[in-house]
């Protein structure tokens, strides 16, 4: 069934330990760092059942209503529904979050759609899988995906040093399986569940590696410990006399980082996916992102969409629109942002059948897409500024405004026309620093290019889904090559080139 905003603010008040700026969290339902984010997924439940929005965020499927996020997809359909649902929350809280559950769960389609490589370990974890997926359709929890582990020395084996600095296996028990070590996730202090996996498949010359396991943890579980990083929420961008105004998304959409800590917690058999095999783990590193990409090509396409708003803004406010040079910045993001829209479009359009049955994006479409907004991400926001100009890093905070010896100069220096006065105008100056130039917008920038892996393994996974047959096919023809020219093209077999890309990648953050 689906879950109300209350159901998922009580399913996390479980007395879990979580650490912020060196204190124990009580209640992350009301501690001024996580509150906001808490709030904006309780208001995302709450969406399945508001009239105005139950339509688009609900499906039925076998008499039940679940949360259209977490529906398998078949058809194209499905995924035009996924896309007006995200579309549809990112507008009802004006703005742009990540790590809410809907990106997450398709990881655990990529897993379905590998069930063959997991019956080589066990056909029981192929089971698991399916009960798994349709656990989280049928009681809505907030799943996340536990990925980047400390890593320690990345030029040894982890045999080598310190065992703990990748999650590994240290027991089997009759209950299930003891692990120990740590990961690194978004989120992971106030959801439900993670899937949890290697990064990394730097096995050394072992085969049924202790490392080499994936698995559901319960986020209650005891032994668990949450680490998090100081939140931008209630900090005020780091400056202590500003308020909450000269930051608005630092202050709503802070998504916090968390260092899990395994020690020597019980995952129980039924929660194991996969255990002890080194090719059904590089194997679902190397399938991971086939559905999950999706969602996190569409943030960036809201992005854009953040950008290109407040830098037209900007330039309508003073008339700086009506000069070719604006407008042809105003352009180059258009045609990024229209870019990305493009590429989501044809990807569902030409979406491809999955080995389980369901309904790909186009994957050669969709890593491009990927690859197109992510690389572009970093001079597009650099464009943005440009066009916001020098305003958003000079202009004083929201108090100086308020001020009775200061608010009559700002009123007269920062009003420019009866259609924009200065109350206006700083409220957008304070969002597009927010967006732009402040160490949230740095926060972002980064995670944005990590989040699903390095740069240069988003370039392995277009690499390994571009189809080459047509253009090599074309030039044989048109320069009249012989049959054999194409069988004289060697290549390595799949799992070693992805055991060789996943050695030195990050994973997701």
């Amino acid at each position: 069934m689906i879950r109300t905003g209350q159901q998922y603010r009580e399913s996390i008040q479980d007395n879990r330990e979580v650490y912020i700026n060196g204190e124990r969290v009580k209640d992350m339902t009301i501690h001024p760092q996580f509150k906001p984010i808490v709030d904006i997924r309780a208001r995302i439940y709450d969406m399945q059942h508001e009239d105005a929005t139950r339509a688009l965020m609900t499906v039925e499927q076998d008499g039940d209503i679940n949360a259209v996020g977490n529906a398998l997809p078949y058809t194209q359909d499905d995924w035009w529904a996924k896309r007006r649902a995200t579309d549809t929350v990112l507008e009802d809280i004006g703005g742009v979050v990540t790590r809410v559950g809907d990106e997450t769960v398709g990881e655990m389609w990529s897993l379905y759609d590998g069930q063959d490589v997991l019956n080589e370990v066990d056909p029981q974890f192929s089971k698991n899988i399916e009960n798994h997926i349709f656990k989280v359709l049928k009681e809505d929890p907030f799943h996340v995906s536990a990925n980047t582990d400390p890593k320690g020395d990345r030029s040894r084996a982890p045999q080598d040093q310190d065992p703990d600095m990748l999650l590994h296996v240290v027991k089997e028990t009759d209950a299930g399986i003891i692990v120990r070590g740590a990961k690194f996730e978004t989120a992971a202090a106030y959801a439900n569940q993670a899937f949890t996996k290697p990064t990394i498949a730097n096995w050394g010359n072992e085969q049924l590696s202790n490392y080499a396991v994936g698995f559901i943890c319960d986020l209650n579980s005891p032994n668990l410990k949450f680490i998090c990083r100081s939140g931008f929420a209630g900090a005020s961008g780091g400056c202590p006399r500003a308020d909450q105004r000269d930051y608005p998304l630092a202050n709503q959409f802070d998504e916090i980082d968390t260092l899990v800590i395994f020690d020597n917690v019980l995952i129980p058999w039924e929660n194991v996916l996969f255990y002890r095999h080194t090719r059904a783990a590089t194997f679902i590193r190397a399938t991971l992102h086939r559905y999950s990409a999706f969602a996190y090509v569409q943030r960036t396409l809201k992005v854009a969409d953040q950008m290109i708003g407040a830098a037209l803004f900007n330039a309508r406010q003073t008339g700086l629109e009506k000069q070719p040079a604006v407008q042809e910045k105003l352009a180059e993001l258009a045609v990024w942002r229209e870019g990305i829209n493009a590429h989501l479009t044809a990807a569902i359009a030409l979406g491809e059948r999955s080995p389980a049955g369901l309904l790909m994006p186009n994957q050669s479409l969709l890593m491009t897409g990927r690859v197109h907004a992510l690389t572009r991400l970093p001079t597009m926001m650099h464009a943005a500024r440009e066009l916001c100009g020098g305003q958003i890093c000079v202009t004083p905070n929201a108090a100086t405004f308020d001020a009775p010896e200061t608010k009559p100069w700002m009123d007269k220096y920062y009003s420019v026309n009866d259609n924009w006065l200065a109350e206006d105008r700083r409220k957008l100056l304070a969002y597009a620093r927010d967006l732009l130039n402040s160490d949230y917008a740095g926060h972002r920038l980064t995670f944005q290019q990590f989040a699903q892996a390095p740069n240069y393994a988003h370039m392995a996974a277009v690499y390994r889904n571009f189809d080459f047959d047509g253009p090599l096919n074309f030039v044989k023809t048109g320069a009249g090559l012989s049959d054999s020219v194409m069988h004289g093209i060697s290549e390595r077999s799949g799992d070693e080139a992805v055991a060789q890309y996943f050695s030195h990648s990050d994973g997701e953050v």
